[in-house]
């Protein structure tokens, strides 16, 4: 049946809650094409017959076949740029640098485009702010005190807060430290915050 394999991809993203990121499915994606351009070649190959040798009754079934490529392009647009939604909110999730097990879901034209993205929103907040820059990453809520209380959960070794303080971030050491320091650093897994 036609579009079958388009909606299957559309079918597997809305399987996936919204903060997760199926793997590529390049086959799928292959299949799709290969059904765009066997149906695109019956086509040609119809229009061609209909015109020279004046069958109508063609007409009907080209129409159909259109209709499914159309759709099947449709499909996987909404496949792709779904994705990039997805991948564009991993970076406000996690920051610069993805988990591996989220790179791995990803093809090569996904990560060049989070590179791209990660540096164009870099290159963005140094336009902000003066001198410094903002990072308008941190602080994606308003915070109710300037300074948390953190566990460790694994070693991340040496930490440095602004006043020049070196901190070890053993695995199971709490610490209190200032939250925008810190933020990053949750996400990623590094620190959880203790919430007394």
């Amino acid at each position: 049946m036609f579009c079958e394999k388009a909606i299957e991809l559309i079918r597997e993203l809305h399987r996936m809650s919204d903060g997760q990121l199926p793997a590529f499915n390049e086959d799928g994606l292959r299949q799709v094409l290969q059904e765009m351009e066997a149906l695109y070649e019956q086509n040609q190959s119809d229009v061609n017959e209909a015109k020279s040798e004046g069958r109508a009754k063609l007409i009907p079934s080209i129409k159909l076949r259109h209709c499914c490529l159309l759709r099947n392009q449709r499909c996987v647009t909404a496949y792709l740029y779904d994705r990039l939604l997805r991948i564009r909110a991993l970076r406000w999730e996690y920051g610069s640098v993805l988990p591996a097990n989220v790179r791995f879901h990803m093809c090569a034209e996904e990560l060049q485009w989070f590179s791209q993205y990660k540096k164009s929103l870099a290159s963005f907040m140094r336009s902000l702010g003066g001198n410094e820059g903002l990072d308008i990453t941190q602080d994606m809520k308003p915070p109710k005190s300037l300074y948390i209380e953190v566990r460790c959960l694994k070693d991340h070794g040496e930490f440095e807060i602004d006043d020049g303080t070196v901190i070890l971030l053993k695995k199971n050491s709490q610490h209190f430290l200032p939250r925008w320091k810190c933020e990053q650093l949750i996400r990623q897994g590094v620190l959880e915050h203790v919430v007394s």
